[in-house]
């Protein structure tokens, strides 16, 4: 098992199932409303978003290896890439706390207006409802692939972890697999804390080779007698974790700090909206809108 494995697996396998579950809204929304028409374009805007974030991979790569010349650049380069990773995966784990349950709610009200307006808009409203976890796929596996001795073991893993995802969407949406959504959130939205919190670690890193940060030589501790990196354990926590057998005092620093208060954030229990009773809540009619109805 390589180098970054489990982590590539686990950001496409979040992110995908993120997107898969977007596009099913979209398309069960289409078919309910026998909109089947505009089937076309919405899965049009999803390549688009695919295409697009393919792209902006080949950006990141080609940014590395053919701009930058020396190797405080990449190495600098490396570092802001991993530091916005992480503020990409600390806002992303929060927002689908949040909004998970009025998710479907608000994909749904949006696509109803597109349909009013056009093709395009239709296409417009996958494009940008799928984008967002393109991208996000797209930075957060750069930035926890640098730490992988091949760059075919980390694509292997998120190309799994995708297709995974795929399957579990398809089966969700045909009825045939039945999973707990919030449970599954949670769990993943915990171990990619976890995966934040390496890939933090590894910019500091970064930042130190740059020489941007001091204290490169000055370590926390040394367990590589305990943590061999060459066993197959030790290759697994250090893809999955980036836990390294001797890291510098700073590293330790910036992932403890990171850590403990986003974790705690996120496993703290979000506040439930009173109920109201049936009294107090006046009769609407159905969220459809008329031109989708008739």
């Amino acid at each position: 098992m390589g180098q970054a494995f489990l982590a590539s697996y686990l950001i496409g396998l979040r992110e995908g199932l993120e997107a898969t579950l977007v596009v099913s809204i979209l398309v069960a929304y289409l078919v309910k409303a026998d909109r089947r028409r505009q089937l076309l374009p919405l899965w049009a805007g999803v390549a688009a978003a695919v295409g697009l974030s393919v792209l902006f991979g080949f950006l990141l790569t080609y940014t590395e290896t053919r701009l930058l010349a020396d190797y405080r650049s990449r190495e600098l380069f490396e570092a802001i890439t991993s530091v916005l990773a992480v503020v990409l995966v600390t806002w992303m784990i929060f927002w689908m706390r949040r909004t998970a349950r009025k998710l479907k709610g608000e994909l749904t009200g949006q696509l109803a207006q597109a349909l009013g307006m056009g093709t395009l808009a239709v296409a417009g409203v996958a494009f940008l409802s799928v984008v967002r976890e393109g991208l996000e796929t797209t930075l957060l596996f750069y930035a926890a692939a640098q730490g992988a001795s091949t760059t075919s073991t980390p694509l292997v893993a998120i190309s799994a972890g995708v297709l995974t995802a795929v399957v579990l969407g398809f089966g969700l949406y045909a009825g045939a697999i039945r999973v707990d959504l919030s449970k599954f959130f949670t769990v993943s939205g915990v171990l990619l804390v976890l995966v934040a919190a390496g890939i933090l670690k590894y910019g500091v890193h970064d930042f130190q080779e740059a020489g941007v940060l001091p204290g490169l030589t000055t370590q926390a501790f040394d367990i590589s007698g305990v943590l061999d990196p060459n066993s197959w354990y030790g290759a697994a926590i250090a893809g999955m974790f980036n836990i390294t057998a001797a890291p510098t005092v700073l590293e330790m620093v910036a992932y403890v700090a990171y850590l403990v208060p986003v974790l705690a954030l996120f496993l703290w229990p979000a506040r439930t909206p009173p109920r109201t009773t049936a009294r107090q809540t006046p009769t609407t009619q159905s969220e459809t809108p008329q031109h989708v109805r008739s």
